[in-house]
């Protein structure tokens, strides 16, 4: 990927990340609280993509991005651990919603997570910023 495609990439998915948490909102608004949880879930997800891709950082899994987004940005301290703990919080409850029979989230539990997931939207612009700048 050359820099330019890089640099579309990244703005894609970062669109892409803030567009899947407003439709996080209006399922939880509609009371849906797995639909909730799976595109919060993908709303990081995407901006955590666009980090790595920033950085030159390529992944094929969703597992091989939550490795590489804890291993160069969370165990250096770049971003705080506690966002490291809410994607892997995220990763779990999306697979828990999608694939476990017989489950719902509390629309109550999914109702505290918005505020930290802008939050962690928020820091990721912020952090593709530095990098950029730093390239």
């Amino acid at each position: 990927m050359n820099l330019e495609e890089r640099k579309h990439y990244v703005e894609y998915r970062m669109h892409s990340a803030f567009q899947t948490f407003e439709a996080a909102k209006v399922l939880a608004e509609k009371g849906f609280a797995n639909s909730a949880i799976n595109r919060l879930y993908y709303a990081v997800f995407y901006a955590v993509n666009a980090l790595l891709v920033s950085n030159k950082i390529i992944t094929f899994s969703h597992s091989g991005a939550k490795h590489q987004f804890s291993l160069h940005f969370i165990k250096s301290k770049k971003i705080d651990s506690k966002f490291g703990k809410l994607f892997g919080e995220l990763f779990d409850w999306r697979q828990k919603g999608d694939y476990d029979s017989l489950f719902d989230f509390d629309i109550a539990l999914v109702n505290t997570l918005f505020e930290p997931v802008k939050d962690f939207l928020n820091i990721i612009e912020k952090e593709i910023i530095l990098s950029n700048d730093n390239n």
